[in-house]
């Protein structure tokens, strides 16, 4: 049996298996290169911005670089806020009502 060995860089910020996503676009706007020359939207970025306009938390990474992607855009669910990319906002927090950040 063929067995594949990979390494995972992202780091858990679910705190519960349970939780709603959907889909969504992901723009490349204001997103910086990294030094491979790719720009990545990193998971646990909120989304579009982290403030009052908040509509969820990305799942997982996506690589705009090319142009907008989609990507998985959590709406509910609990949340280990200390291990989000950047702290959120608290006018985000009011936004993501459906989110429960611990």
């Amino acid at each position: 049996m063929y067995f594949k060995k990979e390494t995972v860089t992202q780091v858990n910020f679910l705190a519960s298996a349970n939780f709603q996503s959907f889909t969504t676009q992901v723009e490349q706007a204001g997103v910086a290169t990294d030094a491979n020359g790719r720009k990545i939207v990193k998971a646990g970025t909120i989304l579009p911005l982290n403030d009052a306009t908040a509509k969820g938390i990305l799942l997982t990474d996506v690589d705009v670089t090319t142009g907008p992607q989609p990507g998985a855009l959590i709406v509910e669910g609990y949340i280990l806020e200390l291990r989000l990319p950047v702290a959120p906002a608290a006018a985000a927090k009011t936004a993501l009502t459906k989110i429960t950040f611990r």
